[in-house]
């Protein structure tokens, strides 16, 4: 039997306003965007998703008690390396990482994973250097 394979097409820009959404939301929808399920060629075995810009990720809403109860957990591997960082302190730190963690879990565990998330690009403001590109806006409730 012979099979074809529908050839990629070029990946689109898109730029998602992070602004009052919660968390989950927006990586949710974001992973759904680089994983390509959204183009009718989709395809699990290829990398046929686009390039997603997230601007505004300081402006993530996060409730007073998830920002106490949700906890970041690290450890190197050595001894006593161990440390546990909250929501709150990360959204202080570098609200980006939030993003990319969430989204990070969220995608398939297989060889693709490192190639989808060098197509997410993360802004803790509006600003961001990927004008070039002209992102088109992305409304997330329609996915």
């Amino acid at each position: 039997m012979k099979t074809t394979t529908v050839p990629v097409s070029a990946p689109l820009w898109h730029l998602v306003d992070a602004t009052g959404q919660t968390i989950g939301f927006v990586a949710s929808k974001v992973s759904h965007v680089l994983r390509g399920k959204h183009r009718p060629t989709f395809s699990p075995h290829q990398l046929c998703g686009d390039h997603v810009v997230i601007i505004n990720a300081a402006k993530l809403a996060v409730t007073p008690e998830k920002g106490r109860r949700k906890t970041y957990f690290h450890h190197t591997g050595r001894l006593g390396s161990a440390s546990v960082t909250s929501l709150a302190k990360m959204m202080e730190k570098s609200p980006a990482k939030v993003i990319e963690m969430a989204v990070y879990g969220m995608l398939p565990k297989n060889r693709l994973r490192p190639q989808m998330l060098k197509r997410m690009h993360v802004s803790d403001d509006a600003a961001h250097k990927y004008a070039a590109q002209k992102p088109s806006p992305l409304d997330l409730t329609i996915l």
